[in-house]
């Protein structure tokens, strides 16, 4: 096998293993999302304990990808590949954790009823799994017009979050006995509103990938 072959070959592994990655945080939220809205604490403890083939995940994109660099020494665009992928595993394994956080208020829920049916939330979450989706597409297609989409999305997640602050804050003053619960929901919109935020990380991963420079898709 070439040198470059070989190259070529490591980062399709590479990227096959994001996607994996990619899968798994999707999965983990859109379980998470429907532990919480049915209190299901027997799917919530099951997300916590998948949390470690995530992880193992993560180590195997840094292990592949140094032993890319220390053999082939690659430049330019190919060693951007691989620092992208990099900063993407570390986005995806923190978007694992933050699924799992929303699984553990779950269990802290355990035995409580809903101070409201949930709407807001599952309608946060589904538009932070389509990022999700999307941000990876991105860099697996090198879609800068994809990745450029995340800063719009991430803005709509920021709206969705604002309003569900500002209902949960009404039903605290309203009922004082909700604060408890009230607070986990808040802290659950946290959770939704940083995996947005990493989704938009990758996104500007590959800009990065694509232009060489790393633009705030926020801004």
């Amino acid at each position: 096998m070439t040198v470059r072959r070989e190259f070529d070959r490591g980062l399709q592994e590479m990227q096959v293993l994001l996607g994996d990655m990619g899968g798994r945080v999707e999965k983990a939220l859109v379980d998470a999302t429907d532990a919480l809205v049915n209190l299901n604490a027997i799917k919530a403890r099951r997300i916590v304990k998948e949390d470690l083939e995530l992880n193992q995940l993560e180590e195997r994109v840094t292990e592949l990808g140094s032993r890319l660099i220390a053999t082939q020494q690659p430049v330019a665009k190919d060693l951007r590949r691989i620092l992208a992928a990099f900063k993407i595993s570390s986005d995806l394994e923190r978007m694992g954790d933050l699924s799992v956080d929303v699984a553990k208020v779950v269990l802290r829920l355990e035995g409580q009823t809903l101070i409201k049916p949930l709407i807001d939330l599952p309608r946060m979450a589904d538009t932070v799994r389509m990022m999700i989706s999307e941000s990876v597409q991105s860099y697996t297609d090198e879609n800068v017009d994809l990745a450029y989409k995340m800063g719009k999305d991430d803005d709509l997640v920021d709206a969705l979050y604002s309003q569900i602050i500002r209902e949960l804050l009404t039903i605290m003053v309203e009922n004082p006995k909700t604060i408890p619960q009230a607070t986990l929901l808040s802290f659950v919109g946290r959770y939704y509103e940083r995996i947005a935020d990493h989704a938009t990380n990758i996104g500007e991963s590959t800009v990065y990938l694509v232009t060489g420079s790393r633009p705030d898709l926020n801004a």
